[in-house]
């Protein structure tokens, strides 16, 4: 049963991490570096579970995990999570950009109209 508690603290940090992710600020370039080391780590890891199988389930049961397929569903779930939440951090970002291009673009338009006399296609009731 003491088994079971490693695997289970090492999960809902991921889910704590995830949710830190959900509440931090956007992305500067210290947060991409770290991306990428985790990128490259995943990377890493994924080509020696290829390379080497054995070792995932070894690892899995040193952690409380039956077999090394449930240890790779488990990390999957949580770098999913990961990526959901970034993810929706993004978005929201990308959103208030357009927002603020779109506000940007009607003021100038707004201001060029106003300025110009009105041409002989544009008039109303035509």
């Amino acid at each position: 049963m003491s088994d079971q508690i490693v695997i289970q603290v090492l999960l809902l940090v991921g889910v704590g991490v995830v949710a830190a992710l959900l509440t931090r600020t956007t992305a500067n370039a210290r947060h991409q570096a770290i991306r990428r080391i985790l990128l490259v780590g995943f990377v890493l890891v994924a080509a020696a579970s290829v390379i080497f199988p054995d070792w995932l389930t070894w690892l899995a049961r040193r952690v409380g995990v039956g077999r090394g397929a449930d240890l790779l569903l488990y990390s999957l779930v949580i770098a999913f999570l990961g990526f959901i939440a970034t993810s929706y951090r993004r978005l929201g970002e990308l959103e208030r950009r357009i927002t603020v291009l779109t506000r940007e673009l009607a003021l100038i338009r707004s201001r060029l109209e106003g300025a110009e006399p009105p041409r002989e296609d544009e008039t109303p009731g035509r």
